[in-house]
């Protein structure tokens, strides 16, 4: 034999090599999956068994009766809700340290709560903005009568920039405390003239987040407070009214 005819016959050797190490992988690797599909098997049967023994257990306790599974409750979920007070669409309010109570809307779009104001002056006192104002009232609100016309002075706590078609309005924040059937708390109000509007004063949600929840279907759930000089609150269902849409300015 030639020396080219013997490189041609050791590189044919080579190359039947080759193809039978590869044959021999892929028959490996072949080997390991039939393994693993043989033993996922294995474990189907043996869940498949465990539940057919379940259901003759349960078919020898309970019959052709249908069996009712409990659902799990989240506990703290239920928890978390049950600690919230609900409330309605619209509410009395109440303003201990004014005097007087007022119809609010609640409304969860709306971020920040809002009073309606009027005449509402900035000044300084010991180094601090202030500001002054009156509670801006109409003929159709219901409240104490002898707070009409009082001037009402509190810290500015910041000032909220609203944007409006006709531009942009900076408006004082003031802290009151402010009671809701048994919800007694301090609420940052942004202070509007709010006139034009069905409610002198809209909650949103800074109030409302984990202390309320509002049920939409239901008007003034809690009853109207009462303060010294103003009507009892078994009067409150003639002076509620029925709200209407309106939009927030």
């Amino acid at each position: 034999m030639s020396p080219d005819a013997f490189e041609t016959r050791i590189g044919q050797l080579e190359e039947r090599i080759a193809q039978s190490c590869d044959r021999s992988g892929a028959l490996a690797v072949n080997d390991r999956h039939q393994a693993e599909l043989l033993a996922e098997l294995r474990d189907a049967g043996i869940t498949l068994r465990h539940l057919r023994g379940d259901i003759e257990r349960l078919e020898q306790l309970y019959g052709d009766e249908p069996v009712l599974v409990p659902a799990e409750c989240n506990t703290e979920f239920s928890e978390t809700l049950a600690a919230k007070e609900m409330v309605g669409r619209a509410e009395w309010i109440g303003l201990p340290d004014v005097g007087t109570y007022l119809r609010a809307r609640v409304d969860s779009g709306a971020n920040t709560s809002a009073l309606s104001a009027t005449d509402i002056t900035r000044f300084e006192r010991d180094g601090e903005d202030w500001v002054r104002f009156k509670l801006g009232l109409t003929d159709d609100d219901v409240f104490v009568e002898h707070v009409r016309g009082e001037w009402i002075e509190r810290p500015v706590e910041r000032r909220v920039r609203i944007l409006q078609a006709a531009g942009s309005e900076s408006r004082p924040v003031v802290s009151l405390l402010m009671t809701l059937g048994p919800i007694r708390e301090t609420v940052e109000f942004t202070l509007s003239d709010r006139t034009h509007l069905n409610y002198p004063v809209l909650l949103g949600r800074r109030f409302l987040m984990d202390i309320a929840l509002i049920d939409v279907a239901e008007n003034f759930i809690h009853p109207r407070p009462e303060f010294p000089g103003g009507r009892p609150a078994s009067e409150a269902p003639q002076d509620e009214v029925n709200d209407r849409d309106e939009e927030e300015g």
